[in-house]
């Protein structure tokens, strides 16, 4: 029996998995995100472990005869925050998000600094990454970055509450901006271009492997066994990967979550960074993948329902779905860009746009919109996926956006590309943070890392992708009118 552990933006989610690939339960908890200041985004690492607790504390209460059984747990989360400890590993501040802003002046001081950076950590700067985020603390919190003795992502804060160890893995760790990603280790020379050293990193394991062992304390707390191990894990994209099966070249997944991923894996390092494509490298040892990456996907239609004042989501696309063909192709066009942009346009102060309104347009209208705007924005990394020589047959399609049929439709046209869709796909990082616990106490990866179930298969349908791309080239041509004064660092269409 193996858990996985997910800690997302909105919710830390915990997965129940047996030997069986049959998952037992799952629990969430809800988490919020704090906006103090335009482009800020931040949570307090302590509200983490509180969710983590309680909803261990309910899975305990609904499976505790499984509970017993546990052999090991995985973790997953959201990549890229900044946890800043002191010598007694206290926090000193709010934790610093994936999706923070701020740091876009520090992000061109650190390209030009190091012009050689993106061959080194495999990507260019952005202010998504953990770097920028220290670099602006030293120059604006001097006071507190003086202190810091410690620096963690947060899966790694909460492996810390969990083991009492330091430790991260290398898919999270690539995307601090301080790894040397073709070897798998910290770079010296990333670092202390930021004012940090070795001494303030946490040890690097593989994501298969054994991180430490769960504090006896919480093994009783909860029900587990007191021999229980903790694997390194992963970040949320590559946790999600293993979780489908995407662990050999040329898989890969499409992932409609607050973010969306376009995520492929391959047998070696292979940056393009001039397109704004991360490289990374996976949760398994001698893998890395690629991705493109878009800040603002399914969080775009929950902010639609909240404009339109609709009760969900869902009602919100019951009613899309009632659309004709001709007011689809009436409808007002719509720019993703909520929380700035990442692939193709590396520009954290772009913005969000409806275009085209008229008296006509209501909710349904913005709906469909807005799914159409996620879709042309994956289209958009899709493209610089294939300038960097990506090749895929077809995508898995997960995250919370999966559970839409009609929006996997409009993806698979608009991207062009056959997307599966997996049984319980929905599980997403947890899955993979249960299997790469698997992993760690002995699990063979050949009968592990398998795909689930194909439930469904959306292929593109000639109709719909030519209307499509009919209003892609209208989609390609309102940023540039929006933003016309190019971001330094961003490739040009």
């Amino acid at each position: 029996m193996f858990i996985g552990m997910d800690l997302g933006t909105s919710e830390l989610k915990l997965l129940l998995l047996d030997e069986r690939h049959q998952v037992l339960a799952t629990v969430s908890e809800p988490l919020q995100v704090s906006r103090p200041q335009p482009l800020w985004s931040e949570q307090a690492p302590g509200d983490w472990w509180t969710a983590t607790d309680a909803a261990m504390v309910r899975l305990a209460a609904a499976e505790p005869e499984a509970m017993r059984r546990v052999r090991a747990i995985g973790l997953s989360g959201q990549m890229h925050g900044a946890v800043v400890l002191d010598a007694n590993d206290m926090v000193l501040r709010p934790a610093i998000l994936w999706n923070d802003g701020r740091s876009g002046a520090e992000c061109e001081w650190l390209m030009q600094a190091l012009p050689q950076l993106p061959a080194i950590a495999g990507n260019l700067a952005m202010p998504g990454f953990t770097a920028p985020k220290l670099v602006w603390l030293s120059r604006h919190e001097p006071a507190l970055f003086e202190r810091i003795a410690s620096v963690l992502l947060p899966k790694d804060w909460l492996r810390l509450q969990l083991t009492g160890d330091k430790v991260s893995e290398m898919s999270d760790a690539a995307g601090t901006l301080w790894l040397d990603v073709a070897k798998r280790d910290w770079s010296d020379e990333l670092l202390t271009a930021c004012g940090l050293s070795r001494g303030q990193m946490p040890r690097l394991v593989e994501g298969s492997e054994v991180s430490g062992r769960l504090r006896s304390s919480l093994a009783q707390r909860w029900g587990l066994p007191a021999d229980v191990l903790v694997a390194g894990g992963g970040g949320d994209n590559a946790a999600s990967a293993v979780g489908i099966g995407a662990v050999r070249p040329g898989q890969g997944f499409l992932s409609l979550g607050t973010s969306g991923v376009l995520f492929v894996c391959n047998d070696r390092f292979r940056p393009n960074p001039a397109s704004a494509v991360h490289a990374f490298c996976h949760a398994l040892p001698g893998r890395w993948h690629q991705m493109s990456v878009m800040l603002s996907a399914a969080s775009c239609l929950a902010w639609a329902a909240k404009l339109t004042g609709q009760p969900d989501v869902a009602t919100l696309l019951a009613q899309a779905a009632t659309l004709s063909e001709a007011e689809k192709a009436a409808a007002p066009m719509f720019l993703p860009y909520l929380s700035g942009e990442r692939t193709p346009h590396n520009n954290p102060h772009a913005s969000g746009s409806l275009s085209g309104l008229t008296h006509e347009h209501g909710p349904a209208h913005i709906a469909h919109a807005v799914m159409e705007g996620v879709a042309f924005g994956l289209r958009d990394g899709w493209r610089a996926l294939a300038a960097a020589g990506t090749e895929v047959g077809e995508l898995s399609l997960v995250g919370g956006g999966a559970r839409s049929a009609l929006w996997a439709q409009m993806l698979a046209s608009a991207l062009d590309l056959p997307l599966v869709g997996h049984a319980g796909s929905e599980a997403g990082g947890a899955l993979g943070a249960a299997r790469l616990g698997w992993l760690a106490a002995g699990g063979d990866e050949a009968l592990v890392c398998i795909a689930p179930p194909v439930a469904q298969r959306w292929l593109p349908e000639p109709a719909e992708r030519e209307r499509l791309l009919a209003r892609y080239a209208r989609f390609t041509s309102l940023y540039p009118a929006l933003h016309p004064t190019p971001h330094p660092a961003a490739p040009s269409h």
